[in-house]
């Protein structure tokens, strides 16, 4: 039996940009962080005796705060990026610390889709591919359901026909 020759997995950028509504979903996931955060810090200022001096730099809080919510969405939409291919897993993910994965497809042992409750409202999931590898899963966030759906069927069948035991 003849062996075809691939084509080397090269660290790269992946073609594929998260769905738009990504944004939507790291938003609304830093709005959880940081009202709160504000809340308790102006709360803080108000009871918590010797906190007074503290009151001038809430409105500085607020628009570090408002400038978060704003830039860090769409930071993240310009980095994170995906693509499966029938040799590798590609991801880049991040915003202050990027990370590029090569996940090549005869290492994969699972594979997983996940739907947390924002995901949920805004129609969107993961694809978890869990690899024999000490850095752990490769995590494809902010697909639409469908396409991650997809990814996560056709993930498992060029893993089924891919020689090797993943390991």
């Amino acid at each position: 039996m003849k062996l075809l020759a691939r084509e080397p997995i090269r660290l790269r950028s992946p073609a594929h940009p998260v769905h738009p509504r990504a944004r939507w979903w790291w938003t609304l996931r830093a709005v959880a962080l940081v009202v709160p955060l504000l809340a308790a810090a102006v709360v803080a200022t108000f009871v918590v005796p010797g906190a007074a001096w503290l009151r001038p730099l809430l409105p500085v809080a607020g628009l570090l705060a408002m400038a978060y919510l704003v830039v860090m969405p769409l930071w993240r939409y310009q980095v994170h990026r995906w693509e499966v291919t029938e040799q590798a897993v590609y991801a880049a993910t991040g915003w202050v610390v990027r990370e590029w994965r090569i996940s090549p497809i005869s290492r994969i042992q699972t594979v997983d889709t996940r739907r947390g409750p924002l995901e949920q409202l805004l129609g969107l999931a993961a694809v978890a591919v869990t690899t024999a590898s000490a850095h752990g899963t490769v995590y494809i966030v902010g697909l639409d359901h469908e396409t991650a759906q997809r990814t996560a069927d056709r993930l498992t069948e060029i893993t089924e026909a891919t020689p090797g035991d993943a390991t």
